[in-house]
């Protein structure tokens, strides 16, 4: 995570396929951020930030597929801001976290509902192949301060948030999890995702806007 160097060289964007612009050794979530969130899906905001992991095989870049599995009856979209980490992070201070944030991207974090509920934690839920979309690049000069995240399925808005509205902030976030895990470069961590998270089926298209970043946006096909 060294400067960036630039070639000189340019491509027209329909000429190239975007990759995920990083491919981590883990993605930390926290769950239930926007109290408006937890609100919709019958939960209490929590006293402290509930983080879990997402696995690297989950990871994939905008147009890249999302596949449903076929043992669930209910997968849905999430629109979240994410960061990635720059710099080798453990017990980070809160006033000194933002030294270890790279820059910023938009993340999916797509969840099989049903199996999130049935099975009362979120591993197998949020961990299936390409149910971390993540994208299309990384935005190294940004303010995730007062920012709009957005949910669109067909075109159709289905969330519409502001991060001034996060339970924790990032600071607060990159601190707790630093504390309870060492960060390394290419981390990627996903900050929550506000309310109007809802179903994706086989044929959709659903696309995640940030305000300053850019959109993230996969086709959705059954396996």
């Amino acid at each position: 995570m060294g400067p960036i160097e630039f070639t000189g060289d340019r491509f027209a964007i329909g000429d190239v396929r975007l990759l995920a612009p990083i491919l981590p050794s883990k993605v930390l979530a926290v769950g239930r951020n926007y109290a408006e969130h937890a609100a919709e899906l019958g939960n209490e905001v929590p006293v402290r930030p509930l983080i879990f992991l997402k696995p690297s095989t989950s990871v994939i870049g905008t147009h890249d597929v999302i596949r449903l599995p076929a043992d669930s009856e209910r997968v849905e979209h999430e629109a979240e801001l994410a960061l990635v980490v720059g710099k080798v992070a453990k017990d980070v201070p809160r006033e000194r976290a933002h030294e270890v944030i790279f820059g910023y991207t938009c993340a999916n974090d797509v969840t099989a509902r049903d199996q999130q509920r049935a099975d009362g934690q979120f591993t197998r839920a949020k961990g299936y192949d390409s149910f971390c979309p993540i994208g299309p690049w990384i935005e190294t000069t940004f303010d995730p301060s007062a920012v709009r995240v957005q949910a669109l399925v067909n075109g159709q808005p289905k969330q519409d948030g502001n991060t001034r509205d996060m339970v924790f902030d990032i600071a607060t976030l990159v601190s707790f999890m630093s504390h309870v895990m060492t960060l390394v470069p290419g981390d990627v961590i996903l900050t929550g995702t506000p309310e109007g998270v809802g179903p994706i089926v086989d044929g959709d298209t659903v696309t995640i806007a940030i305000e300053g970043i850019g959109e993230l946006t996969n086709p959705v096909r059954s396996r």
